[in-house]
């Protein structure tokens, strides 16, 4: 096993975007199996993983985890690889601002092997206590294996940004706050500026708050496990796995370390990885108060299923069956796997189709979910890549989907029955647009249900209502967002 020094806390720096969103290469990225071969394979492991996020717009939690299986790296090793990825993912923006500056050249001039060894090798620098030797001898190393002859390049970049502090290189690119606050908060805390913008509006202007959110983006979240209702109970699994009950979702376990996947109780299906912010929203629909029947319960975008499972645990509890609609096979695939032994069917299709196919029929279910897809901005703690991929042209087209897929819902749920509507986004336009858009165009009349009740009582910060939105850096939950709405005719 590779010794290294324990990384150095953030405190939440850098970003401004310069970096992904790079025009993409055919040059793989992958280190050649002929010649040197990088001398740490935790470095090689992270460099793989970046190489892959940035070439081929793979996810680093899915890519990273099979690279370090293949490697059969453990222990500190994976520990310290793990870092290197998610480090340098969330503060490419500013890492490339500051190799651009060593180099005298525009990042997107420099080859992507090239590009992205130098970015690991920087985050280790500035960002970490790996000696300043090793940060530039490994990061040479890797250079000249996966771009070779860019090696004297690579170590006049690597010492002319060592030789200057993090602190100094932040002053020197940075705008002062007092000049340009978006600017400055960007490049000091890792977000591109458009993001920090969507923040601050959700955040009623308040910059002081959104630096607060920032900071806790930029922290390596816990992971939280959910014990399925009838399958486990949240106090038990928290001993059995060496957790702690969450603080909020009376399902949640926050798990101390280690991997998920070798827990027993993962692989007997009695508990799935979800983050609490979610538990909370899937169980405030089931909550909230209907009239009459109550045993038909339909998700309509349900892969990859961590809600459904939730849902359908309940279910099978209060004796009610649920739909789940997933319009990709892959993930309705997915969606299967994670209700075995439920009350759940899986129908491969169009969640917008309701009225159209007999499965889904208009007035035919009592609560419907819409854990709507979105720019997955409320979860860039987790997938830190996605700060940097996701763009504002986004936008149009997932509203535009966001408002058909609720007002089918509208269409689907009785009279009298409620639709919680979920986006794992703080974007005014992903939530409250959305909302009271697809709301009025839905022809149907609706009522906002106050969703602050349908919450655990005694949680702070939960706004003026009657929709909830929920934050890192409030709640230790991602942004999740959720209005509760009930037909009235």
């Amino acid at each position: 096993m590779t010794e290294h020094r324990a990384p150095r806390p953030h405190g939440g720096r850098p970003s401004r975007p310069s970096g992904p969103g790079h025009p993409r290469d055919d040059r793989s990225g992958r280190a050649p199996r002929a010649g040197r071969p990088p001398a740490d394979p935790a470095r090689q492991a992270a460099y793989e993983a970046v190489a892959a996020v940035h070439r081929d717009d793979a996810y680093a939690n899915l890519v990273l985890a099979d690279i370090l299986n293949g490697m059969g790296l453990h222990g500190r090793d994976a520990a310290f690889a793990t870092e290197l990825t998610y480090g340098t993912l969330r503060a490419v923006g500013t890492l490339d601002l500051i190799i651009a500056a060593a180099a005298d050249r525009e990042v997107s001039r420099i080859d992507p092997p090239a590009r992205d060894a130098l970015r690991l090798g920087a985050y280790q620098l500035l960002y970490t206590r790996v000696p300043t030797h090793a940060a530039v001898n490994q990061t040479v190393d890797l250079v000249r294996s996966v771009a070779p002859g860019a090696s004297g390049f690579a170590n006049a970049v690597m010492r002319t940004i060592s030789e200057t502090p993090l602190e100094t290189w932040l002053e020197r690119l940075a705008p002062p706050y007092e000049d340009d606050p978006i600017a400055h908060l960007s490049v000091i805390h890792h977000h591109p500026q458009w993001v920090i913008r969507s923040f601050a509006e959700a955040l009623g202007g308040d910059l002081e708050d959104t630096a607060r959110l920032l900071i806790e983006d930029n922290q390596p979240p816990t992971v939280h496990l959910c014990a399925r209702p009838g399958r486990a109970d949240a106090v038990e699994l928290a001993d059995e796995v060496n957790g702690v009950p969450g603080a909020f979702s009376p399902y949640s376990v926050y798990l101390n370390g280690g991997a998920p996947r070798d827990l027993a109780a993962i692989r007997q299906g009695r508990a799935h990885v979800q983050d609490e912010g979610s538990q909370l929203v899937a169980a405030a629909l089931l909550a909230a108060p209907v009239e009459g029947r109550d045993t038909r319960w339909l998700d309509l975008c349900a892969g990859p299923g961590g809600k459904t499972g939730l849902i359908g645990a309940i279910a099978a509890g209060r004796g009610a069956e649920v739909t789940a609609v997933e319009v990709a096979e892959h993930r309705a695939r997915l969606v299967d796997q994670a209700t075995e032994g439920m009350p759940v069917t899986v129908l491969p299709m169009d969640g917008r189709s309701v009225g159209r196919d007999p499965d889904l029929p208009e007035e035919g279910f009592d609560r419907v979910l819409v854990d709507a897809p979105c720019t997955g901005l409320g979860s860039l703690r987790r997938r830190p890549e996605s700060r940097w991929r996701r763009q504002p042209a986004d936008l149009p087209p997932l509203t535009r989907l966001q408002r058909e897929l609720l007002v089918a819902a509208l269409r689907a749920v009785r009279p009298g029955g409620v639709v919680a509507y979920v986006t794992c986004s703080p974007h005014m336009v992903e939530t409250q647009v959305t909302v009271s858009e697809g709301a009025r165009r839905s022809g149907v009349e609706v009522d906002f249900v106050d969703a602050r009740p349908l919450l655990p009582p005694g949680m702070p910060s939960l706004g003026p209502g009657p929709t909830v939105q929920l934050w890192p850096h409030k709640h230790g939950t991602d942004a999740m967002f959720l209005a509760v709405l009930r037909r009235t005719s």
